[in-house]
């Protein structure tokens, strides 16, 4: 196993951790030798995040809220849910005032998102047809099912469904939220004036005297190849380049939002995650990519250590999903930062509505709203694409600053 990142000072693993950690090693030296001794990153970033049982997302352990490793928007604020659903309804309605269609959500989390969703919806009398979850977690669909139950009257329950695939034809609201950043990127490198692409190799290591490490005898470590395939090269002047840059791309991001433009017959595909423009995002002087890693409410950049047990992500390339969208009959709707999206829609009102005198209610929601709106938290960093099919009237959440010119 890797060893711990010092400059980090992350939290040891319990020795349940470990060895759950160094069954998922076992299987990734595996395929390092499979694959000949050399194995993508997106490769080891695919095993390390959704490998049945060991992967990070896809094994039993806490992930989000305070006893994570991270907290999302859902889980900051129940008016988040509220703010998005002035959106959703709007879709569901547009077509002659009383609503219908169905919502489909990805990757659905501990389910809080979907809950408010619905119990707003319900609220607002625009209801979906079926709320479908797309979760390829057992332990997470779980989750989601306790918090739906608990938190939804049984006749909104009814209408929850959970699926293992995509359908084929969906008319209504897609929402991804905090999704794309979790698609298993290549990391690529330039040097010597070339692409090298970035992957992991087992290496022996006879003296390796950590209990951690003495079962397997060696650690993972990085190594770089030549790139021939020149799909996988970054869209940006090499000429600009220093020796070294380091980035990323996500050809399978790009492939998930073509199957999702497929089976939207009619409707809206919303995107809310941190990331660029491709224009920012490949930058010259952002040299060392954004591939970043969660643990216990700490970020590092050591993504080899300890496998499955840390969160692995990556900032989207917006550009790049838009055009994917574009590619398959899709139409651009609206791009812009959280901030700007949530105001749109209604979240200072939202937080209006909550009784300052009552300091219990109000201080907390008051944090939640600045930290989703701030441009030095979620505010900016994070932002809003939605492409669409079908859909005539301008979209709420992009009223004001919308910035589709700069994809």
């Amino acid at each position: 196993m890797t060893t711990q990142p010092k400059s980090s000072r992350l939290p040891a693993l319990d020795q349940a951790a470990q060895q759950q950690s160094q069954q998922l090693l076992a299987q990734i030296q595996q395929r390092i030798h499979q694959q000949g001794g050399w194995l993508s990153f997106a490769d080891f970033m695919q095993m390390a995040l959704y490998l049945p049982h060991l992967g990070y997302y896809s094994g039993a352990r806490n992930k989000f809220g305070d006893k994570g490793d991270f907290v999302t928007a859902p889980e900051l604020t129940p008016l988040f849910a509220y703010t998005l659903a002035q959106q959703v309804q709007e879709v569901l309605r547009q077509d002659a005032g009383a609503p219908s269609g169905d919502v489909l959500e990805l990757g659905a989390g501990s389910g809080k998102l979907a809950a408010g969703l619905l119990n707003c919806l319900a609220a607002l009398e625009a209801c979906p047809q079926h709320y479908f979850i797309l979760e390829v977690s057992a332990d997470l669909r779980a989750r989601q099912q306790e918090t739906l139950r608990q938190q939804l009257p049984a006749a909104l329950f009814e209408r929850v469904r959970w699926l293992d695939s995509l359908p084929e034809r969906l008319h209504g609201v897609i929402i991804a939220n905090e999704v794309l950043d979790a698609v298993p990127v290549h990391l690529m490198r330039w040097q010597a004036g070339a692409w090298y692409e970035r992957g992991v190799v087992w290496q022996n290591n006879a003296d390796a005297a950590s209990a951690q490490t003495a079962s397997l005898m060696g650690e993972l470590a990085w190594q770089d190849r030549l790139c021939t395939d020149a799909t996988l090269w970054p869209p940006i002047d090499k000429e600009a380049l220093s020796e070294g840059y380091t980035t990323e791309v996500c050809p399978a991001a790009q492939g998930l939002v073509a199957s999702l433009a497929d089976c939207l017959e009619q409707g809206l595909l919303l995107f809310l995650d941190y990331g660029f423009s491709a224009s920012e995002y490949y930058h010259p002087q952002r040299s060392q990519g954004t591939l970043m890693c969660h643990f216990q409410h700490r970020a590092h950049d050591q993504p080899l250590w300890a496998p499955g047990w840390q969160d692995i992500t990556a900032h989207v390339d917006f550009t790049a999903m838009a055009e994917a969208g574009l590619r398959h009959g899709l139409s651009c709707a609206g791009y812009t930062s959280q901030a700007q999206f949530l105001i749109n829609c209604g979240l200072l009102q939202a937080l209006q509505a909550v009784p300052v005198e009552d300091s219990a209610r109000y201080l907390p929601q008051a944090a939640a709203v600045q930290t989703l709106l701030s441009p030095a938290e979620m505010g900016e960093l994070f932002k809003v694409l939605a492409l669409s099919r079908g859909i005539t009237l301008p979209l709420r959440g992009f009223v004001q600053g919308d910035r589709r010119h700069q994809l």
